[in-house]
């Protein structure tokens, strides 16, 4: 009975050796698959970074993003140290030491994209976040107004509206086009610059308008504010706040040079990180001109003062805006990764894809009768969106007619809907054209 027992043992001793074995190297086979090599030359390789459903056509990638391999791998990695001792590894990472905390890493991965400085960056959830800090924030004198425009996103303009039914501020908004598909760089600066009155201190614009597809030019409208601001007094100098969402990580451009005051943008989008991360780019000075509106944890002298029992001493700064209670630290510290995919790959590369790709879905929608076309054809005019009808279809049906073919589009939510098509670097000529086959059958 022994021998056989002891034999018995063995044997499930070699089994057991055996399948975990087999579960190591089963292991290892996932892991390769899961981390694809990249070649960043190739846009087949790029692609394979995803795991997105390769039966189809993902033309709504504004939306929320799919992570690419690097950003699903510190995600994991992070998430499997704070699971194996949560305590020890937040409060190495976030609080003990200075050098050492990992938002601080992030602060600098997003600094180094927007051509800025660590200090001048807040880390939020979304643009939402990031938009609302800012004016909740914003101290603005009785008589004083925001000015913004028509074209905004709900998030922009119900930020605007919940900030000033608190305080009694007036609120303007101008039209900066009639006609989207017509728009001009020159009309859109020129119309905003003209409804600028003495008591306005906030413009509040968006980079890239998600209900139409059309660029404002940013930069054009930073260096006509500053003509504007040269005969101001610094209290009454006009603020620029920008929903940039759509640009970030599309167009290649400095954020920190292209003139605002605070620039707010989730980083789950077009940046491909994490979901439920974000961040806002403002001045130095310009920060120093809000009231913060959640407690942060990413400012220590804020606790100092706490315990010594006095208010906090000095200008407020962007970590003070930072909004604190505990996140999902795994996807806030790995937006690292995705700056780093971006970089892999080369901004200017990115953006010509993008803009190739979205150029080429205007061209071949402009030549269908059935079609009325909202963004502008003119290469600076559009970037990441693709927004159009269909004669006597409503947008939801030409949604759902897509969908069954396989194609992943957008009805837009604004009071005049359109359908959106955003191709990004996940995508390829064959998803442009079997797109554009689709649009073609609903003559």
């Amino acid at each position: 009975m022994e021998t056989s027992r002891r034999k018995f043992l063995q044997g499930s001793s070699t089994i057991a050796t055996a399948g975990m074995m087999l579960g190591l190297a089963g292991g290892k086979a996932q892991a390769a698959q899961r981390k694809p090599s990249l070649d960043p030359s190739d846009w087949k390789s790029v692609r394979a970074q995803f795991k997105l459903d390769p039966k189809l056509a993902h033309l709504a990638n504004f939306f929320l993003a799919s992570y690419p391999a690097p950003v699903q791998e510190a995600i994991e990695r992070y998430r499997n140290a704070l699971n194996a001792n949560p305590y020890s590894y937040l409060d190495d990472h976030m609080f003990m030491k200075e050098r050492d905390m990992l938002w601080r890493d992030v602060a600098q991965a997003t600094a180094e994209y927007v051509g800025g400085k660590p200090d001048e960056i807040a880390l939020t959830a979304s643009t939402t976040w990031g938009l609302s800090l800012i004016y909740s924030g914003l101290q603005l004198r009785p008589g004083q107004e925001i000015l913004t425009t028509t074209h905004e996103f709900y998030a922009h303009h119900e930020s605007i509206r919940l900030a000033a039914d608190k305080t009694g501020t007036k609120v303007r908004k101008v039209t900066l086009y009639d006609t989207s598909a017509k728009a001009s760089a020159d009309e859109m600066v020129s119309r905003l610059i003209s409804a600028i009155r003495p008591e306005t201190r906030v413009v509040g614009v968006t980079w890239v308008h998600s209900g139409t597809g059309v660029v404002l030019p940013i930069r054009a409208v930073g260096d006509a504010l500053a003509k504007v601001n040269r005969n101001r007094d610094d209290s009454d100098r006009v603020l620029l706040v920008v929903d940039g969402v759509h640009g970030f990580g599309v167009l290649d451009e400095d954020i920190a040079r292209q003139g605002s005051d605070f620039f707010s943008a989730g980083t789950h989008k077009w940046i491909l990180g994490p979901h439920g991360t974000g961040m806002v780019w403002g001045r130095n000075e310009s920060w120093a001109l809000l009231k913060p509106t959640v407690p942060s944890l990413m400012a220590s002298e804020l606790m100092a003062a706490w315990r010594e029992g006095h208010p906090p001493k000095g200008p407020v700064t962007a970590a003070r805006i930072s909004p604190g209670g505990f996140f999902a630290y795994e996807h806030q510290w790995a937006v690292t990764a995705a700056y780093g995919f971006h970089k892999s790959l080369g901004r200017t590369r990115i953006t010509n894809r993008i803009l190739d790709l979205n150029g080429w879905l205007i061209e071949g929608l402009s030549k269908m009768k059935h079609v009325t076309m909202h963004t502008p054809s003119k290469r600076d005019l559009h970037a990441g969106f693709v927004c159009f009808e269909v004669d006597q279809m409503a947008t939801e049906e030409v949604g759902a007619r897509l969908r069954s073919k396989g194609i992943i589009a957008s009805p837009s939510p604004y009071a005049n809907p359109s359908v959106r098509f955003a191709a990004g670097i996940v995508n390829s000529e064959a998803d442009i054209e079997r797109a554009l086959k689709a649009v073609r059958s609903l003559a």
